[in-house]
């Protein structure tokens, strides 16, 4: 009688795809980016080169291509069934994971990618960072050292956003975040008309619904990628771009963290330690991280920043 402790613990409602055969899923078409692309499209301390865009990102824009076609084939169905003539709505992609694990690079990247196949020209990227709630409220509501904790971000407008989205609107408008001034600008939006896709990323787009609330964000995406690694590597790929915003953009006196320029090496490596450890190293462990289970697809990464396996939810 076979052991069904031990095939119990193997069971998983992944199929786990090492890099070498997903990459054999690449549809055999030249790549859609250039190498100047890929530069501007590229993070900082991202190692993201043309080899790892062909193995890892072509198989997943096709992949991604294919499930939008198929929403939209099952949309024309279920029209044609109820006897309607209505149109699809955007396919909704959400994208999850740590601070410094690359996943805006990842959105960015793709966004360029699905807009190259010819059933899905229009492709809009919105990060959630223009749903955390201003400074200024955060201070009020002495948030400001739990700024991109779940209750750090205006949850019900993020969720009437994407409701929005899927319900059809000609047009929905969105906050923009300045990364720079590290606050929303008031003057500002993001405006989304119609798009074949929408991707929506930011560290806690896989949040299953809150206290009292009978619908999260995530139950209305199409499809959600998560992205993977270490948290140890994490930590060590937030401290590289620390320095290296604090060579860079750190040193614009307008920047929020224009205080942190004229550190030593030494003290702003202590510093970003200290901000990983008492902020962001906790978010991820108790928010982020959880959600993992809940993606469509994960993508692994080694040490190197290099995705290294693709685990992808059974059907």
């Amino acid at each position: 009688m076979p052991d069904l402790a031990a095939a119990a613990h193997h069971l998983s409602p992944f199929v786990e795809i090492d890099r070498a055969d997903w990459a054999d899923l690449a549809p055999t078409t030249r790549l859609p980016l250039s190498e100047t692309e890929l530069v501007q499209l590229r993070g900082l301390g991202d190692v993201l080169d043309m080899q790892e865009v062909s193995d890892v990102y072509l198989p997943l824009s096709r992949l991604l291509n294919l499930y939008a076609r198929g929403a939209r084939d099952l949309h024309r169905s279920t029209s044609d069934f109820l006897g309607e003539r209505t149109p699809p709505t955007p396919f909704v992609i959400g994208i999850a994971g740590s601070v410094a694990v690359g996943k805006s690079t990842v959105a960015r990247l793709l966004r360029e990618m699905l807009a190259r196949w010819d059933d899905t020209p229009r492709v809009e990227l919105v990060p959630t960072d223009g749903f955390l709630l201003p400074n200024a409220e955060l201070e009020r509501r002495g948030l400001m050292t739990r700024k991109g904790f779940p209750e750090s971000y205006d949850r019900r407008a993020l969720l009437r956003f994407v409701s929005a989205i899927k319900s059809g609107a000609s047009e929905v408008r969105a906050p923009f975040y300045s990364h720079l001034r590290y606050d929303i600008m008031p003057n500002a939006e993001v405006v989304v008309r119609r798009p074949d896709i929408l991707i929506v990323e930011g560290l806690n787009v896989l949040q299953p619904p809150g206290p009292g609330n009978k619908l999260a964000v995530s139950d209305l995406f199409d499809f959600t990628i998560y992205v993977d690694a270490r948290t140890s590597d994490i930590e060590n790929w937030y401290v590289e771009r620390f320095l290296s915003l604090q060579r860079g953009a750190f040193a614009n006196p307008q920047s929020y963290f224009h205080r942190f320029a004229s550190l030593t090496e030494e003290e702003a490596r202590t510093r970003a330690h200290n901000i990983w450890k008492n902020i962001n190293e906790p978010n991820l462990l108790e928010n982020v991280l959880p959600t993992r289970a809940r993606a469509s697809l994960v993508l692994r990464k080694d040490s190197q920043h290099a995705v290294s396996s693709v685990l992808l939810r059974k059907i």
